[in-house]
């Protein structure tokens, strides 16, 4: 009875153990993030997913990305996406749709603000990823929208990369047709852009 109860015992302390070493990135995008037009395997999540799979193996990555989210969308999204994977990183990628929409700033904004407070309340560590919109939209409207995600990592505090697409949104062959999204040979140029200052996240 005794040799039962113990090896119950230390079942139940290894599996606890497991959980308690298992640890969730969740990407939160939209179609930048969701390998649109591609394969899965080739987009820059997936491509993060292989880089970290030796050196991390206690992480797992969720790509909660959807083609055409808008910062409205994601924050009616995210609460339950949060409390199904509680996850300790969250990459949140957001608001091209809102810009190429010409969608007023200050709300999308405020949006993301609102994600950065549920995400901060659940105790994960966040990397904000910045975008610029193409310059036919205005100087004035494409600055500011540039410059919002500096002011919120600032406000909050949080990692954040100013130009997930540097050095690939003005080139022609790691673009696809539509100039809007990086083909599969951008992708990991994509990923080069965010692991410098995601991955000492997943080192602290």
């Amino acid at each position: 009875m005794m040799s039962k109860l113990i090896v119950s015992l230390l079942c139940f302390f290894s599996i606890f153990a497991a959980n308690a070493q298992a640890k969730t990135l969740m990407v939160f995008g939209d179609s930048l993030s969701a390998a649109y037009n591609l394969r899965q395997q080739q987009g820059w999540v997936s491509l993060l997913g292989e880089q970290i799979n030796q050196s991390h193996p206690d992480i797992t990555i969720i790509n909660a990305s959807i083609s055409g989210e808008t910062t409205q969308g994601g924050l009616a999204r995210l609460p339950k996406l949060l409390e199904t994977h509680q996850p300790t990183w969250v990459v949140l990628e957001l608001g091209a749709n809102d810009g190429l929409r010409g969608y007023p700033l200050n709300q999308a904004k405020q949006n993301l603000a609102s994600m950065i407070e549920l995400i901060q309340q659940h105790s994960a560590d966040i990397v904000l990823l910045g975008n610029h919109l193409p310059s036919n939209y205005g100087r004035t409207y494409t600055t500011q929208f540039f410059n919002l995600y500096k002011e919120l990592a600032e406000q909050y505090q949080i990692a954040y990369v100013p130009f997930m697409l540097e050095n690939v949104a003005l080139d022609s062959s790691l673009m696809q047709n539509d100039g809007l999204h990086p083909n599969a040979k951008g992708q990991p140029v994509v990923l080069n852009n965010i692991t410098p200052t995601l991955l000492p996240l997943l080192n602290k």
